[in-house]
């Protein structure tokens, strides 16, 4: 059975990612053993790697920091072993060179870019970004994200700051607010989201499932 090692590192709704995972894979009759981890054994060797994420950039990085292990057994799994990963929120933010939150603070380096603050043409727009929006995909789109191409797909989001990414083919989905956000970034083995998936209902679970089936 693959194991899904879903990072504990104390930031992220560990317990409704769970939840959202082990229900699209028992809806897809998929058999993963969903653990919510911070043993850098158990995230090295497992099959697929998510990384949940909440709150501010340098915070994340600093309590994934606090783990022992915790960030070389991430660079095993996802870079060495090239396991499927799925950055959720600031967890894909984290993918970034390097986050402008509350001062520069270096992000994995695994997709060129700096995480920004939002800035909306529309000033009558509020920070954070927050609620439902319409997900728009580009005609060739990565495979995950087939699942989406239905009319008006929604995703829920609640961040202020997104990933500007320096390659544009690195962005697989972006929301208007006033003006282009990133949605969704990915290459490679790796992918990840700003909107949370386990927020998303009928959105979200169709690509955890995708994931869950994902070989790259």
């Amino acid at each position: 059975m693959e194991t899904v090692a879903i990072i504990d590192y104390g930031s992220g709704n560990l317990r409704s990612a769970a939840k959202a995972f082990e229900r699209s894979a028992r809806e897809a009759g998929l058999h993963r053993d969903i653990r919510v981890t911070d043993d850098p054994d158990v995230v090295s060797r497992a099959d697929r790697v998510v990384l949940p994420g909440v709150g501010a950039f340098r915070d994340c990085r600093d309590g994934l920091e606090a783990r022992p292990g915790l960030p070389e057994a991430l660079e095993e799994a996802v870079r060495r072993r090239g396991q499927p990963f799925f950055g959720i929120c600031v967890g894909m933010q984290l993918m970034a060179t390097r986050g402008l939150e509350h001062g520069e603070t270096p992000g994995f380096g695994w997709i060129a870019g700096e995480v920004v603050a939002i800035a909306p043409d529309d000033p009558s727009l509020k920070i954070p970004h927050m609620g439902w929006n319409e997900l728009m995909l580009p005609d060739e789109r990565h495979s995950l994200l087939e699942p989406l191409a239905r009319a008006h797909a929604h995703a829920y989001f609640v961040h202020s700051y997104h990933l500007a990414a320096a390659n544009p083919a690195d962005v697989l989905a972006t929301v208007d607010y006033g003006g282009p956000i990133t949605a969704a970034v990915g290459r490679d083995n790796m992918i990840g989201t700003q909107f949370h998936p386990e927020k998303s209902q009928a959105t979200g679970l169709a690509l955890i499932s995708a994931f869950l089936r994902w070989r790259p």
